[in-house]
């Protein structure tokens, strides 16, 4: 069963959002199956849908990693998340936003506490921040 999680962020530029479609299947998570399977954490992968931007991908694996401890604890015998849609209006996204849509959907879906991923907009430099928890900005994405 697939759910979507929707991230909103408002801001004097209009703001950030995308729509997160994804579900789960916690067994036989690490068996071969079809399309690609990205090994995160353990036996946590990550299933993508065909045709996403490589940019999207990786922040989808970052989102997705933020909790990957937490949840190869719970599910020891593996765990796939399965995205099927990461939809989003261009004038609203950021790659960054693919991040911090997984990190929605994870949390809500397996009630995991907050890691502190986030966007929060500057009206100093009218642009927007990124904040990564304890993490370091995982890499960058200037374009």
């Amino acid at each position: 069963m697939s759910n979507t999680f929707k991230y909103r962020l408002r801001s004097p530029l209009g703001g950030l959002a995308a729509d997160l479609t994804a579900g789960y299947r916690v067994q036989g998570a690490d068996e071969a199956g079809e399309g690609v399977r990205l090994q995160v954490y353990r036996k946590v992968r990550l299933a993508l849908p065909d045709g996403i931007n490589w940019r999207d991908a990786a922040w989808l694996s970052y989102g997705l990693s933020a909790h990957s401890a937490d949840l190869a604890l719970a599910h020891p015998d593996g765990l796939l998340v399965e995205v099927t849609a990461l939809t989003f209006p261009p004038a609203f996204f950021r790659s960054e936003v693919a991040a911090l849509a997984m990190d929605g959907w994870v949390r809500q879906e397996f009630d995991l506490p907050d890691r502190g991923l986030r966007a929060v907009f500057d009206s100093g430099t009218n642009a927007y921040r990124f904040h990564w928890g304890d993490d370091q900005a995982p890499f960058a994405d200037n374009s």
